[in-house]
């Protein structure tokens, strides 16, 4: 019987897309089973299972007595190999995981303390690569997810036109650009173009309640899976959103991508793909620590972020699209 590799991964989307390349490193030597977010198995290699992180084998290692438990040394020392990518600052965990293991642990911090090396090229140099070529992130789509954007696409009435995606959520507020800021540019999207306008929200903006009532005249999505979204997205002309994971999701499939950057460092955290074009204003505390953009009174490097602007980044890709001839999506 194949002994599989264990890896634990505790990160966020935008986290997991960046982490996504060395996944596929992992997969490529063989099976793995994945700990993480459990959405998460919409976007993986066939050969790699997800659980959720939050499974009882992972609760116990902070537990006293864990390398004792019977039931936890059958599991973990199950495993060819173990990679995790959570807990290395927790001693507790660390010794657990250690002892489980039998010796075939490798743990990682999530990210690292000084360098401001890309979050895919460090996941990468973890498994060796020292110095990894610029490499995008793969996701896999789902046939049925596929066949659910086509209907959606029917639906709602967007096929033979141009489709602009809205993501104006994010996991922190605080990386998010004005609200008013997007309706302009969806605003001008349909005057300017005759195309349409798509707004994606996802379970962060759920939970704040925010319903879509403020986009009057556009498509509103909600409660999707990340299969659908990513779906979605393919089938899309151009894509705007913040530093989120939805943003890492277009980039990585392809689509004509433009990322809003304030606080967060783009050296680090800009989306890979072959389309994307990072915005940002530059002002001179931006990118600042996490600390820090939660206490900023004034967000000057997304609030004097002019829609104008974007808009003119917009409209170079329309003229793109005219240039090449680009098909209208279907």
């Amino acid at each position: 019987m194949e002994r599989r590799t264990l890896v634990i991964f505790a990160g966020a989307l935008g986290d997991f897309i960046c982490f996504l390349p060395a996944l596929e490193k992992l997969a490529a030597d063989g099976g793995v089973d994945l700990l993480a977010r459990s959405e998460y198995a919409d976007l993986v290699p066939s050969t790699v299972m997800v659980r959720s992180v939050e499974c009882h084998e992972i609760t116990q290692l902070f537990v006293p007595g864990a390398d004792e438990n019977e039931r936890l040394k059958s599991f973990f020392g199950s495993y060819a190999s173990i990679y995790s990518w959570m807990g290395s600052g927790q001693r507790d965990f660390v010794r657990h995981l250690q002892t489980l293991s039998d010796g075939t642990l490798r743990i990682f911090p999530f990210r690292p303390s000084r360098s401001r090396v890309h979050m895919t090229h460090y996941y990468l140099s973890c498994l060796g690569e020292k110095n990894p070529r610029e490499i995008f992130p793969i996701i896999r789509l789902r046939s049925d997810a596929l066949t659910w954007s086509r209907r959606f696409w029917q639906h709602s009435a967007l096929e033979r036109k141009r489709v602009l995606v809205l993501a104006p959520g994010s996991g922190a507020r605080e990386k998010n650009w004005p609200i008013d800021f997007y309706k302009a540019v969806g605003e001008w999207w349909k005057k300017g173009t005759k195309g349409e306008v798509v707004i994606v929200l996802g379970p962060v903006e759920e939970a704040r309640g925010e319903r879509g009532e403020l986009w009057d005249h556009a498509v509103v999505v909600r409660g999707l899976n990340l299969a659908q979204v990513a779906a979605l997205l393919l089938r899309c002309d151009v894509y705007l959103g913040n530093d989120s994971g939805i943003t890492h999701m277009a980039a990585a499939l392809g689509v004509e991508t433009i990322a809003l950057f304030g606080p967060s460092d783009p050296v680090q955290w800009a989306p890979r793909g072959s389309n994307v074009r990072v915005v940002s204003q530059g002002v001179p505390c931006s990118p600042c620590a996490h600390s820090v953009m939660k206490a900023c009174p004034h967000r000057k490097c997304l609030t004097q972020l002019n829609p104008h602007g974007v808009i003119g980044f917009l409209e170079q890709v329309v003229e793109k699209f005219a240039a090449v001839g680009t098909a209208l999506t279907t």
